[in-house]
């Protein structure tokens, strides 16, 4: 009996666990199984299951959603000109700044995140293979506004915007511990700058560097969005 008799025969009980036989398949028998479905939905077979499988219908016309045309104000539209001149190139070059042991434990004290390895000097000396305390990943993160010159209200980084808001970030990556003690900076790269109704979507490459180290402490994809 073929495969897809079998099937046929067996679709009422295959509808009531499918999600049980799915998973225990290897994957490549889930490749063969979806092939298996397409061919069988345009044989009208085992329909009650087909049909949590959909598949575009042969030469089935592909519509595109329909986006509203932006239109940009003269001021997001200077600034997207400007900016769009300055894609692949670094745009911002901090000030080095001090990570002491009093901020590592204020932060952990606020995300309980306590372990030793942050918060205990003597023991990190002895049995840390870093010799040191080390900042919190997060609290770097945390810290990017404060290293990137973007929270100071009497220096706005992009002074024609209305607001400012921080949509969040693609990827983010700690290559090497900061030790307590070091001192860091950030420099940006201008990724992408995307018009949106009422404003502009900008995507930089932030890295924090560690004087004296080679390695960055912190490479991320910060995404924030202005408003006109």
């Amino acid at each position: 009996m073929k495969v897809v008799d079998i099937l046929k025969h067996k679709g009422e009980s295959l509808s009531r666990h499918r999600s049980q036989f799915v998973d225990r398949m290897s994957p490549s028998l889930k490749d063969y199984w979806s092939e298996l479905v397409t061919r069988a939905q345009s044989q009208h077979l085992f329909k009650s299951w087909g049909k949590d499988f959909p598949t575009s219908a042969v030469n089935e016309e592909v519509v595109n959603p329909v986006h509203d045309t932006i239109e940009m104000k003269p001021e997001a539209e200077a600034l997207y000109n400007k900016l769009c001149a300055e894609i692949g190139e670094q745009v911002y070059l901090g000030e080095w700044f001090s990570i002491d042991q009093q901020r590592v434990d204020a932060f952990a004290k606020v995300t309980q995140d306590m372990q030793w390895i942050h918060t205990d000097p003597e023991r990190a000396s002895e049995e840390s293979p870093f010799k040191s305390t080390i900042a919190h990943g997060f609290l770097t993160l945390a810290l990017l506004p404060k290293l990137t010159d973007a929270v100071d209200p009497d220096k706005p980084q992009y002074p024609t915007a209305k607001v400012t808001v921080n949509l969040g970030m693609n990827r983010v990556r700690f290559p090497y511990p900061i030790k307590v003690g070091s001192n860091i900076r950030a420099k940006c790269k201008l990724i992408k700058v995307t018009p949106i109704q009422k404003g502009l979507e900008i995507t930089k490459e932030v890295k924090v560097e560690i004087e004296g180290i080679r390695r960055p402490g912190c490479v991320a994809e910060s995404v924030i969005r202005l408003y006109f």
